[in-house]
């Protein structure tokens, strides 16, 4: 089937060739983006989605390319375009086309991309099994918590962890504390037995599935702590697992070569990925 995209007030085949080359998202990664997951064609947490997009182009000084009730239409226009109900739905935010310079004029009007495509959820075996990461130097400028297109230190490391033949490139700080991952959030169960990932801050994207995931965990009576952990901790923990949009809860069971734990997803990480996914209508797992 041929897939359908929206750029800038047109509906496109994907191939099109569409973006101006004075893009300012394409010649100075101005910028920002949000991918957010379709299930039974419902856009999920669609309104937190949009939240952190405002914040990201307040961080750009952009403005928003239409308001949310027509951003909302526009999603669920091309869901029904493409004829898909299980979809991660990608949405590109500019800062406008102009003559390239550093400094834009402040009437710029904003660009706007939007793409689908089926969903890819982790498999029955990644669920089962875990997945493998290594940590890698954070390398990434200082306003993490802005979803920027600007992505090459993200895209080197997960460069770096496909070719260890690793899911996941964990980022380390020059702390030797865990940032989060190259396009995931970082979580451990510590000795103690308390569920951990990095506070929010600009050293990290808050997540939308990290922060369901908090809320599950705390409404499950399960400790949690907002609270940085190292590479060495991470080494010593009960558990580990990473959260994002398309991978969900998924155990991390191996870290620089060395087994977490027995090597098998703890029943923390079951347990919340079980309570993640029935929230999502994704109850039981299959492969994809």
């Amino acid at each position: 089937m041929a897939r359908i995209a929206y750029v800038d007030g047109r509906f496109l085949p994907i191939s099109a060739r569409a973006v101006a080359i004075e893009d300012r998202g394409l010649q100075f990664a101005h910028g920002v983006y949000e991918v957010i997951k379709a299930v039974d064609g419902r856009l999920l947490d669609l309104d937190r989605h949009l939240d952190r997009l405002e914040r990201s182009l307040a961080a750009i000084a952009c403005p928003p390319p239409m308001g949310r009730a027509a951003l909302t239409l526009l999603l669920e226009e091309l869901l029904r375009r493409n004829r898909l109900t299980e979809a991660m739905v990608y949405l590109q935010v500019s800062r406008g086309t102009a003559p390239r310079n550093h400094v834009w004029a402040e009437d710029l009007e904003p660009n706007l991309v939007v793409t689908v495509r089926p969903a890819r959820f982790p498999t029955e075996a990644e669920l089962a099994r875990g997945v493998a990461v290594i940590t890698l130097p954070d390398e990434r400028w200082a306003r993490c918590d802005v979803k920027s297109i600007a992505l090459l230190p993200n895209v080197l490391a997960k460069q770096k962890a496909a070719a260890a033949g690793c899911r996941e490139a964990w980022l380390v700080d020059r702390e030797g504390l865990v940032t989060e991952g190259a396009s995931s959030n970082a979580w451990i169960v510590d000795r103690d037995g308390v569920l951990r990932t990095r506070p929010l801050g600009p050293a990290i994207l808050g997540g939308v599935t990290r922060d369901v995931v908090l809320e599950l965990a705390r409404t499950a009576q399960i400790p949690v702590a907002e609270r940085p952990f190292s590479v060495e901790e991470a080494y010593a923990a009960r558990e580990a697992f990473l959260t994002s949009t398309t991978s969900l809860v998924l155990p991390v069971t191996e870290i620089d070569g060395r087994p977490v734990a027995n090597g098998r997803p703890g029943a923390t990480t079951r347990r919340l990925g079980a309570l993640y996914a029935g929230r999502c209508g994704l109850a039981a797992p299959v492969d994809r």
